[in-house]
Order: structure tokens, then sequence, then C-alpha cells
């Protein structure tokens, strides 16, 4: 349930009812206006979503882009906090925030509620967690491939690595990266290479180490 129907949804399950715009988020609105709605997530419509406020609608002949434009504004406008914790009794929980990305397409559904695209753990192999373009990523399932392979055995980096390659093949100019860890406490990341993102940073806390650390992949 999204935009409206999650509101309504709410409502009627005894949740009040709150305007939660603020002068901040009205300044925010305003100077966005004024930059032509940008940034902006329409594609494939006219007037041109990169010039223009819209209102949109399907053009008459469908020419479909390379997602350049979509990977350059998902780099600088948006972040994901994504988790995979292992508990003291072997219990693997993974989860991901929703993107952060403001002024984005009313109604739209990402990949973080979709089960196996922005996380997904099982206790009996790991978990893993997700970031990045969404609409391609939940395409792939890539957290459920990712436990998927750790389950066959393969070392949490090289899931990571698996299920950035495959998703490569399909969409290379694609932004995204995968955390990994299995049962037994080992870890891994990977990220795909494209201009502006060629590292991907993440932290770890474990009994082993004094403190979290940081940790740094070179993206593939």
């Amino acid at each position: 349930v999204v935009a409206f129907q999650a509101s309504l949804f709410a409502v009627r399950m005894g949740f009040p009812y709150e305007d939660l715009t603020t002068p901040n988020s009205l300044s925010l609105y305003s100077k966005w206006l004024n930059q032509s709605c940008q940034p902006n997530f329409w594609k494939n419509v006219v007037p041109d979503s990169s010039k223009s406020c819209g209102p949109y609608k399907r053009p008459e002949k469908v020419t479909y882009k390379e997602e350049e434009t979509v990977s350059q504004r998902s780099v600088h406008h948006h972040d994901t906090i994504g988790m995979v914790v292992i508990g003291a009794s072997g219990t693997v929980a993974s989860g991901t925030s929703t993107n952060g990305a403001v002024h984005k397409i009313p109604g739209r559904v990402g990949d973080s509620p979709i089960a196996g695209a922005g996380s997904y753990a099982d206790s009996t192999a790991g978990g893993a967690a997700a970031t990045g373009d969404g609409d391609i990523m939940m395409r792939f399932l890539p957290s459920y491939q990712a436990v998927e392979y750790m389950r066959m055995g393969t070392d949490p980096t090289v899931a990571c690595q698996k299920v950035i390659s495959r998703i490569q093949k399909y969409a290379p100019r694609f932004f995204g990266a995968v955390i990994c860890a299995n049962t037994t406490g080992s870890y891994g990341a990977a990220c795909n290479k494209i201009p502006g993102f060629t590292q991907f940073h993440f932290m770890v806390s474990s009994p082993l180490l004094s403190q979290p650390t940081e940790q740094i992949v070179d993206c593939i």
C-alpha cells in the first residue's frame, strides 16, 4: 500500500493523521520548483523531465535512453542504510532503510520493502543488504541471491561480487552495492564501478574488534 491509500490504511488502523510539512520542507520544495523540479526521476515522458515540472505523459513514440542520468542522480541524491546482524544465538537479521531521495515520484515502490531485493536473511545461511538503483536491483533480488550463494558455501565477498556481476550483464551502468555476512561471522561487500562511484565504504562491528571499523572495497 503506497501514497494516499497508505495514509488511509494507517488512519483506519488508529494512527492520527498529521501534516508533516515544516518550514524547512517548504523551503526545499520551493528551491526544487525553482530548479525546474530537479532532481527528477521521471523517464521517457513528455515534456522533457530534465527541463520541466510536468505534468507528464507517455510520448507517442517511446525511445528508451541509456540510464546514465538516473545513475548519476542516484549517486549524488540519496543513500540507503543497510544492516546485517548475527545475534549471539546465531539468529541472522537484515534490514534496509528507504533511500532518502527527495521529490520521488508519488506512489512509487522501491526495492527496500521487496523481500530479497533491499535485504534478506536466513539464519541457516546468512544475510545481505543492498543499496542502489532500486528499479534495477529489485528485478534481480540481489540480497536473496547472495544468501543463496552463501548457502552453497560461497565466501561472502564472492557472493556479493557474483550478484553484482549478474546485474552488470543486463545493466552495466547501474549504481549499486551489496553487503553480505554468513552464519560464521565472515563478511564482504561488492559494488558496481561507474564514474563517481569506484569504492564502497561500510562499517563492521564484531566481538573480535575493539571498536566498529570502516572497511573499503574497490568496485568491480
